[in-house]
């Protein structure tokens, strides 16, 4: 009886569990969507500086994209009948977020639009909005052609850029082969360490060594800032 009793109450048990807690298939899922654990360590700080690295160097592409589409969203509502201070603040209005912070700067009278269009074609990737600015100055002279002539500027940065886009996918190559380069000094020296040369405490700890490890260095890093020089270049349309 003792036994079957203990059986009794073990099976009764496992019923409850089963009937009041939660599922297997719950537990799963619950496993399956919770965040994830927060790394530990200089990860994050790692992360944040090649995510921000990346933001800045896409930068004056997406700077690129939203022009043209300023362009042909300023073309279609001066079609519609909008003036250019309507036209521009409608179609800025729906760009990047951050490109529409630039453009539409609180505080600025409408006459001053080309003139703050002029001064942020300084910036990286902005260069098509000097171009806007020289357009809206001769279209307020012209009267109703701006529209036809911002749809011509909005064909030739797209041009302009499927140029670049095609160079660049050119580039990846010869660019790949610079970083590759430049990695192989260092893959000399794990390799020498490999064999027992001990190539650091001749780099570092002789007059000689350190001669020859700052002219590698020199030449190494103006070999790849030549290489960035002469791809920079290229990218940039004639």
């Amino acid at each position: 009886m003792t036994t079957a009793t203990g059986l009794a109450v073990l099976f009764s048990a496992a019923s409850a569990w089963l009937l009041l807690g939660p599922s297997p298939a719950g537990a799963r899922l619950s496993r399956i969507i919770a965040p994830a654990p927060a790394p530990i360590g200089p990860w994050p700080a790692l992360r944040t500086l090649i995510e921000t690295m990346r933001e800045r160097r896409g930068r004056p592409g997406r700077r690129r994209t939203a022009i043209i589409e300023l362009c042909d969203g300023m073309a279609a509502e001066l079609a519609a009948g909008r003036t250019p201070e309507e036209a521009f603040a409608l179609s800025a209005a729906v760009l990047d977020p951050h490109v529409a912070t630039e453009l539409l700067t609180p505080g600025r009278p409408p006459p001053s639009i080309p003139d703050h269009l002029s001064d942020l074609a300084r910036e990286p990737g902005a260069e098509g909005l000097r171009l806007l600015a020289a357009c809206w100055r001769i279209g307020t002279e012209r009267g109703g052609t701006l529209a036809t002539v911002l749809d011509g500027l909005a064909a030739a940065l797209r041009d302009e850029e499927a140029q670049r886009q095609d160079v660049s996918v050119q580039l990846a190559g010869p660019r790949a082969t610079a970083r590759l380069l430049a990695a192989l000094p260092l893959l000399g020296v794990g390799m020498a360490a490999a064999l027992g040369a001990h190539p650091l405490t001749f780099l570092c700890g002789s007059l000689p060594g350190l001669a020859c490890l700052l002219t590698g260095v020199a030449f190494n890093t103006a070999g790849l800032y030549w290489t960035r020089h002469l791809a920079k270049s290229a990218e940039s349309p004639t």
